[in-house]
């Protein structure tokens, strides 16, 4: 990874995007975040900048008794869903967070989000047409994409959009 193709990244970030997702943090009062792995760990921050600098009750999927439980009774690809299912309300905003696009289980959340009503915000890198963007860009209230194949540049550019509304 080059400083310069995480400055390039940045840059390319869309300021309507950036003012899309401050108008729907402020019209939810709720948030859930899911991701896996570093994805998870920016979860997992951002959730406690919500709460803390926005006032939102946020919340990510990374309590590691809760997770490993949910991935024993419901298996990797419904957990998330499920997390979803027992936790999100009419008023809570989702948001996905997969560097590839591709993760069977995100994509599943974008498909119960989108079977429950639920508004969602899908936030993938790598290719422009990966599976998440590929099946729910249409129904995601949000849809914001890192142009890069590197995971270093697209974790740092998807956490510095996320930080932008605090």
């Amino acid at each position: 990874m080059k400083l310069a193709d995480v400055t390039k990244a940045i840059n390319a970030i869309d300021e309507s995007q950036v003012q899309l997702l401050k108008k729907l943090l402020d019209s939810h009062s709720e948030v859930i975040m899911i991701g896996n792995g570093g994805s998870n760990a920016i979860c997992s921050h951002i959730s406690q900048d919500y709460t803390k600098f926005l006032g939102l009750r946020a919340y990510a999927f990374s309590d590691a008794s809760r997770l490993t439980c949910y991935i024993n009774d419901f298996g990797m690809p419904h957990a998330y869903a499920r997390f979803l299912a027992d936790f999100a309300t009419d008023n809570t905003l989702v948001i996905l967070i997969s560097s590839s696009g591709n993760s069977e289980n995100i994509v599943n959340c974008a498909q119960y989000c989108c079977d429950h009503d639920l508004e969602f915000v899908t936030i993938t890198g790598f290719d422009k047409d990966n599976r998440l963007r590929k099946l729910f860009s249409p129904n995601a209230a949000l849809d914001m994409h890192v142009d890069s194949h590197s995971y270093g540049v697209v974790e740092c550019v998807h956490q510095v959009f996320l930080h932008t509304p605090v």
